[in-house]
């Protein structure tokens, strides 16, 4: 039991909110869950207050999410932990960090910059471009810029329905990013990192004939053993970002592997349930030496 004080910023109630703020308790004795709705940042003061409690007078604070939904009021959100960065409160992982990965198209950029392999992607805001790629892969995921868990994908196949379906797409999401659709046989997996270090992978298997493989479309987790080679191709990709923790999302698809993205927050449940693996421990022991060093 130590005297520090690491709050951890999350959704009440949420499974892994939950376990990390138990586990940090139970490591230093001190809890505190914070919504980042309920978060006021006031510049004569200098302070960031959650229910009384001043975040620039912690040790630390871990981000398990920013936000139940992604969009452009979770890069706000993050700039308010910005500030209390700026006051000295070590923040796991740093908002600059983070604010990278929230928009899915701020990821793909890095991710292609690195060098790392990936699905046939357009992106563009012109409705002829984006028929002319459906056409050209035959089908495309066509995925906001802001969403988790597939939410707010779909399908589009080349033919005779494509040109509606794809203004249809672009009255909710102007900047449209398409990706051509691949077999992924069932499954795609889940690389878990802490601190830069290869942490397990786990796999997620899909048990209906939905196109995704996530958890939110009933999709199962499972062990997975990569080969040397997949782990250093993960290990290369969440590299540029500089993470506490994350998630690479990768595929073994008929053409090779592939990285869909880097998590900005990573999977607690699927290393646990997938690869009994408890990385809200190892995050918390990891956050602990980097408060207290």
């Amino acid at each position: 039991m130590t005297d520090i004080k690491i709050g951890v910023v999350g959704i009440p109630g949420k499974w892994s909110t939950e376990a990390l703020a138990d586990v940090i308790e139970a490591k230093t004795g001190y809890r505190l869950v914070t919504d980042m709705a309920a978060v006021t940042l006031d510049l004569e003061t200098g302070s960031v207050m959650y229910q009384g409690q001043d975040l620039c007078a912690l040790d630390g604070l871990i981000i398990k999410k920013i936000s139940e939904v992604y969009s452009p009021h979770a890069l706000d959100r993050l700039e308010l932990l910005r500030f209390a960065e700026s006051r000295g409160v070590k923040i796991f992982s740093r908002p600059e960090a983070v604010l990278r990965l929230i928009d899915r198209l701020a990821c793909t950029v890095s991710l292609r910059a690195a060098g790392a392999p990936m699905p046939a992607t357009i992106v563009t805001e012109d409705l002829k471009a984006a028929e002319a790629a459906v056409e050209r892969y035959g089908a495309a995921v066509f995925k906001p810029l802001y969403s988790t868990k597939a939410r707010g994908m779909c399908i589009i196949e080349a033919g005779a329905n494509a040109r509606t379906e794809i203004a249809a797409f672009a009255e909710d999401h102007p900047v449209m990013y398409i990706q051509q659709k691949l077999n992924l046989s069932g499954q795609d997996l889940g690389m878990v990192f802490l601190g830069g270090d290869y942490l397990c992978t786990y796999a997620r298997v899909s048990q209906s004939d939905s196109w995704n493989t996530t958890i939110h479309s009933g999709g199962k987790y499972a062990p997975f053993e990569p080969d040397a080679g997949l782990i250093e191709l993960a290990r290369q990709a969440q590299a540029p970002f500089g993470l506490d923790f994350t998630t690479v999302d990768v595929a073994l698809t008929d053409e090779g592997p592939i990285v869909f993205e880097v998590s900005a927050f990573g999977g607690y449940r699927g290393a646990k349930e997938g690869c009994g693996v408890d990385a809200a421990a190892a995050l918390a022991d990891h956050v602990i030496a980097k408060v207290t060093q």
